[in-house]
């Protein structure tokens, strides 16, 4: 008998199996949720609100001194001028007003 030599079966699908795999990890390396892909948004993430950060305590550092110059202990005349002519819309006499 003269028969072609051919590849099992079993050795076929192992091979189409481990080729699946293979690709199935392939893909969740670069797109899945701990990805390449996933990792660099979480990257800009991070730099986005880490400017955001520094943008926030530059303005909390503005409103402690703001606060601080109009606590009792420490009192400055040309912020409480300025802020209750602002909120009570104040002026002085002297001042001529131009809209």
């Amino acid at each position: 008998m003269n028969r072609r030599s051919r590849p099992a079966m079993g050795t076929l699908l192992y091979f189409m199996g481990a080729l699946m795999l293979g690709l199935y990890f392939t893909f969740a390396a670069v797109q899945g949720d701990y990805g390449v892909f996933r990792r660099s948004e979480v990257l800009a993430e991070h730099r986005a609100l880490q400017e955001e950060l520094r943008l926030v305590e530059i303005d909390v550092a503005r409103m402690e001194n703001l606060t601080r110059r109009l606590s009792d202990n420490y009192l400055d005349l040309d912020l409480l001028d300025e802020q209750a002519r602002d909120v009570l819309g104040l002026i002085r006499t002297d001042e001529i007003v131009i809209r």
